[in-house]
C-alpha cells in the first residue's frame, strides 16, 4: 500500500515540474533541473520510507515520473492555448 501511495506522490510532484520544463529552452539549466530535482525527491522518499530496490518498483516509479511530466506538459499547452483564445 505504501508503494502505491509513494508512486502517486511521485506522479503529483512531477506535474508542476513537467509544466515548468515545457516553458524552458531545451537542454538549458532550468530544463535540466526540472527533470532531475523530482528524481532526487523520489529517491529521497523511497529512502525515507525504507523501500528496498526492486525492478518492479523502479518501473512503477519511472512510469509515474514520465506520466506526471507528460501531464504537466499537457497542462502547459492547455494554459497556452487558453491565453491565445482570450
Amino acid at each position: 500500500m505504501i508503494i502505491a501511495f509513494l508512486a502517486f506522490i511521485v506522479f503529483i510532484i512531477n506535474i508542476p515540474f513537467g509544466f515548468w520544463r515545457k516553458g524552458q529552452k531545451r537542454f538549458s539549466l532550468n530544463w535540466f533541473l526540472s527533470i532531475h530535482i523530482p528524481v532526487i525527491i523520489s529517491i529521497g522518499l523511497r529512502y525515507l520510507c525504507d523501500i528496498k530496490f526492486e525492478w518492479l518498483y523502479l518501473l512503477l516509479f519511472v512510469l509515474m515520473f514520465i506520466t506526471g511530466q507528460f501531464l504537466g506538459r499537457i497542462l502547459y499547452n492547455y494554459k497556452l492555448k487558453s491565453k491565445i483564445v482570450k
